[in-house]
């Protein structure tokens, strides 16, 4: 992409956003990979972008409309094929997470916008014979108002489809935009109200089976033998098909199948995890945090700047196994044929789910077509494709499509957890309190290096670097949020050293390195305004003297919290401030401790994304993400006993309920930087503003999560 100033204001920008289309049939204008216009003047999105409730499918559309001249309610979307066109810039591959969509799609749809409108302009003023200069378009039409003439984008489609596609289009100034920046009403939120989005629970086919699955119990273990003469007896139940770990029943609905699931006497041969405890895991991380680690920042001689401080502080800090526990539960469906593969599924990769679908059938890939649709959360679960390769398996064993659902259970107890981590850390502080020294070991598992490791060749072939250059051993993830604060340190040093758990299955979890680097060095950042007895704030704010922005955001969270002021006993505020996702966030978060029980009753929230697209939909993320966040904070965690997960629903796999969501603040920051990410940024400030809101309140440090746990004892 080239950029330089266009004459008249704006930006001048040449973008390459996959190629023109010319077999999408006459009468279609389709200048990218992105935009179709009919001649009916209907304006088609082609979406790359999944929705699983952060407002994609009303901010992607937003950037488009905004340069291309239409209405946001003249945009309808499509879900975009698996195709090379619409790979995120910032994954290197055609997904949805990171935070990254408002931030890598900013540039690319407001440009195709642009694209689209110059060539309609220009057919227009071909046509009158008028400099394209005198004319101007308004919600799909092309005016010329010295002579008064009109023409609807889909009358100029045509004319505009033959012409050539320009590299280099003048962008809106901001003082221009008639749509960015307002909160505009979402797009979807009929469609869920009503019933008629389409998740992919949802999917709905001639002649489906539905199917009921049981994996094993332990991680690594295998099938041995299923008895299903039982099962075969219950009303409905057809078929069952054995896979290597797992075993699935199929029938004519979804309750004849669980009924026939429960009725199988199986046999598994557990493997080498049979004995695997939490215990275990946590050993192997303490055991390699205590050896040297790779080294991810080095700023100065920490070693040596800590032997001559005044005051040393050290702790050790636990981030333990998260599931995602999504309202939708895993589900998938599949109909496999000899000749060509459909999966119906919500996915956040549908590239890497077709790529799937393709090895298990032996099809390639152009004989798989996944129906991407609207997911009821992803928080990164949808990243995986472990749940599309087993309903491939089953689909290959039944004729006809077949429609797989998770129990919430299987849900649980088969997710791709948050990893778990293991954090030593410590600081030195001289005489007058200020900071010398900063020292920070993470040990954990490393997903990027498992994507990496699993298709390293191809990786390269399609120029993820970002993934492939975290073969040196630094998982640029997992150290997020620790290496990159927002706090100027004399002397620091960042480590990392990769721990894999025996046979756990790892993935993203809505923010991962930042959910527990925040926390521990936030946590620890108050540990050391305590020790030097200084306010948590004030101590923060002589930090930040080289971050205006995080400054900033500090400032406003603590003046709109009202912090200082007093507290009843048992009550108590935390305060917290980062610099992840490219969005800058600070939160005070006020609790109410009574014995291990801890109330959430407020949260307030300052927000520096940078331009703010949809400033409603930048505060439905930072809610959403406190709540999530908060229920980690205080309730999340996975135990394994005996090699299994202990936790199996929502009565021991607790999330917040509605009755104890805290009051929620947000108060955004405008400015005029390139947006940030806000879909995770809320879940990682929250968590330690509650670890330090319950220090306030009862003078007990929280170092390992979940807090409740913590309290208990």
């Amino acid at each position: 992409m080239v950029a330089g100033v266009a004459a008249g204001g704006g930006l001048l920008l040449s973008c390459r956003l996959g190629r023109r289309d010319d077999a999408v049939g006459a009468g279609t204008f389709a200048p990218n990979a992105w935009i179709r216009i009919g001649r009916d003047g209907v304006v088609t999105l082609v979406m790359s972008q999944v929705e699983m409730g952060q407002g994609t499918y009303t901010s992607m559309p937003m950037l488009l409309a905004e340069e291309l001249d239409v209405g946001l309610d003249q945009v309808t979307l499509e879900a975009a094929p698996p195709a090379r066109p619409y790979f995120n810039p910032a994954l290197g591959f055609q997904g949805t997470g990171g935070s990254t969509s408002v931030r890598e799609m900013w540039v690319p749809l407001r440009h195709a916008g642009a694209v689209a409108r110059t060539m309609l302009v220009t057919a227009a003023a071909q046509e009158w014979g008028v400099d394209a200069a005198t004319c101007r378009a308004e919600r799909g039409t092309v005016y010329h108002d010295a002579t008064g003439r009109m023409q609807s984008y889909g009358q100029l489609a045509d004319k505009a489809a033959r012409l050539p596609v320009p590299d280099k289009v003048a962008l809106k100034d901001p003082k221009d935009w008639k749509l960015i920046g307002t909160s505009a009403k979402r797009l979807d939120s009929a469609s869920k109200v009503n019933g008629s989005a389409q998740f992919g629970i949802d999917t709905v086919l001639p002649g489906m089976r539905f199917a009921a699955v049981g994996a094993s119990p332990v991680f690594g273990g295998t099938l041995g033998s299923v008895d299903d003469s039982k099962a075969m007896t219950v009303k409905g139940v057809s078929q069952v098909v054995h896979l290597a770990d797992a075993v699935a029943v199929i029938a004519s609905n979804t309750w004849a199948a669980r009924q026939g699931l429960a009725a199988l006497d199986i046999k598994w041969n557990n493997g080498p995890q049979a004995a695997l405890s939490t215990a275990d895991v946590v050993k192997q991380l303490q055991e390699a945090s205590t050896k040297p680690g790779k080294v991810a920042r080095k700023d100065g001689d920490a070693g040596a700047a800590m032997t001559v401080a005044t005051t040393k502080v050290e702790a050790i800090y636990e981030a333990p196994f998260l599931a995602h526990a999504t309202m939708e539960p895993i589900n998938c469906t599949v109909h496999v044929r000899a000749d060509a593969c459909d999966v119906w599924v919500g996915t956040q990769v549908a590239g890497r789910a077709q790529a799937a679908a393709a090895k298990v059938t032996g099809l390639s890939k152009d004989q798989v077509t996944v129906h991407n649709r609207v997911i009821g959360g992803g928080f990164g679960r949808r990243l995986e494709v472990d749940y599309v390769t087993q309903a491939v398996a089953i689909a290959k064993q039944v004729d006809g499509p077949v429609k797989v659902t998770w129990s919430r259970e299987e849900d649980i107890q088969h997710d791709m957890y948050r990893p778990y981590y293991y954090d030593r850390i410590s600081a030195g502080l001289d005489g007058q309190g200020k900071m010398v020294a900063w020292s920070h070991h993470v040990a954990g598992p490393s997903i990027l290096l498992r994507w990496a490791e699993k298709s390293l060749s191809g990786l390269k072939a399609a120029g993820i670097s970002n993934l492939v250059t975290t073969i040196k051993g630094i998982d640029l993830d997992a150290v997020d949020g620790a290496v990159n604060t927002p706090y100027d340190f004399p002397s620091m040093l960042v480590e990392y050293t990769r721990v894999e758990p025996p046979g756990i299955p790892t993935g993203w979890w809505r923010g991962v390195g930042p959910t527990h680097n925040v926390f521990v060095v936030e946590s620890f950042i108050d540990e050391l305004a305590a020790a030097s007895h200084q306010d948590p704030v004030a101590f923060r704010q002589a930090l930040l003297k080289n971050s205006p922005r995080a400054a900033a955001v500090l400032e406003l969270a603590a003046n709109k919290s009202g912090w200082g002021a007093p507290m009843p006993a048992g009550h108590g505020r935390g305060v917290s401030v980062q610099h992840v996702f490219g969005s800058f966030v600070a939160q005070v978060a006020e609790v109410q401790v009574t014995g291990s029980d801890v109330r959430v009753t407020r949260v307030v929230a300052a927000v520096d994304c940078g331009v703010q697209v949809n400033p409603h939909i930048i505060e439905a993320q930072m809610q959403s993400g406190i709540v999530f966040g908060a229920s980690g904070a205080l309730y999340g965690e996975i135990t394994l006993k005996d090699g299994r997960v202990e936790q199996g629903n929502f009565h021991n796999y607790r999330v917040l309920r509605m009755n104890e969501s805290p009051v929620i603040e947000v108060y955004l920051v405008k400015n005029t930087e390139a947006p940030g990410g806000m879909g995770e940024p809320g879940t990682s400030a929250v968590m330690p503003a509650i670890a330090n809101a319950v220090f306030a309140a009862t003078g007990t440090r929280v170092r390992k999560l979940p807090i409740s746990t913590a309290l208990a004892g």
